[in-house]
């Protein structure tokens, strides 16, 4: 089998070889998923500008990802003058030239995906500012749902033009978990988001691609909604939070939903990965292995680059690549 068949089978339980592996910004040459960003999130001499508009503020010019400021959108009575200067264009063509090159690269032996790279929510709180758009929830609630229908809304125009370029998924990547708990309340995403959510999932599969979908945080509460409306890979950032106890997620969401989605795991890249040795990290591995995976499938391995997450050891990085290697074997 081709590496696009091992992943297609990892996510659609059909019983691949072994645990794909997604190297996360790292060696393509070893990865079996290929992924290009289609937005553009570093922009100028100084990669601090944004298609959407917003700049970042970073203290480590090595870092072009800081924090978000000088957010575009000031006030809802702006709406039509920000769509008039900033909203990006989706159909704009070049946003696709990475996945020409990397096909060109690679081939067909791999499984491409297409980044949105920041989605959704998390986008909303860089035009609106994030204390901002909290408060709009409560005080402006039909001017959020005007936001959200304008992001969601470019984000499904450029999925809709994804399978034409050889795509074989989208990546989304919205941030809705804080250590302890969701950002909103739960009863709020299921009527604002939610819906949103299963459109856009509606629209990927309807356009024969997959449904890659991270969130950072303590999302465990959301996670049964966003199999129910159609997600195909969870990337959870930091997967033991994800239990009532806020450390054995790993084993709490595998027993829970393994063989019901297919998890894209990683270890931890707040905690083991960063802090823990290799011995630590191999163990992790085997526990994600052990817990999430079936023989059927339903794992994918999510390994940050270790020049990408800041802190961790070069040791961790290659001890984690030779655990999903060798604990991932399936024959």
């Amino acid at each position: 089998m081709t590496r696009y068949e091992q992943v297609k089978r990892a996510i659609h339980f059909q019983k691949p070889d072994y645990v794909p592996l997604f190297l996360f910004n790292g060696d393509r040459s070893n990865s079996d998923i290929i992924q290009t960003d289609l937005v553009r999130f570093y922009l100028g001499e100084d990669k601090q500008g944004t298609e959407w508009g917003f700049r970042w503020e970073s203290d480590d010019p090595s870092i072009p990802m800081g924090n978000p400021k000088n957010p575009p959108l000031e006030d809802f009575g702006k709406f039509d003058e920000y769509n008039a200067k900033f909203k990006p264009d989706a159909f704009d063509k070049s946003r696709f030239a990475d996945i020409i090159e990397a096909r060109r690269e690679f081939g067909d032996d791999r499984y491409y995906m297409g980044s949105l790279y920041l989605t959704g929510f998390t986008i909303m709180s860089f035009l609106r500012g994030f204390c901002n758009l909290m408060e709009d929830m409560l005080i402006e609630p039909e001017n959020v749902e005007k936001l959200a229908d304008l992001v969601f809304g470019f984000e499904n125009d450029v999925i809709r033009q994804m399978a034409d370029y050889g795509f074989h998924a989208v990546s989304l990547w919205d941030d809705w978990g804080t250590q302890t708990d969701l950002m909103v309340a739960p009863d709020y995403w299921r009527r604002v988001f939610k819906p949103r959510y299963k459109e856009q999932f509606r629209i990927a599969h309807e356009h024969g691609l997959d449904v890659f979908f991270h969130s950072c945080g303590k999302v465990d509460e959301i996670v049964p909604d966003l199999i129910e409306v159609g997600v195909d890979m969870l990337n959870l950032g930091q997967p033991a939070l994800n239990a009532p106890d806020c450390k054995s997620g790993i084993e709490h969401m595998g027993k829970l939903y393994a063989g019901k989605v297919c998890f894209c795991t990683p270890a931890d890249y707040q905690t083991t990965s960063i802090q823990g040795t290799p011995a630590e990290n191999r163990e992790e591995v085997r526990r994600i292995i052990e817990s999430m995976d079936t023989p059927d499938g339903g794992l994918i391995a999510y390994i940050l680059d270790y020049t990408e997450n800041m802190g961790m050891p070069k040791e961790n990085y290659r001890a984690i690549i030779d655990a999903f290697v060798e604990y991932g074997k399936k024959s």
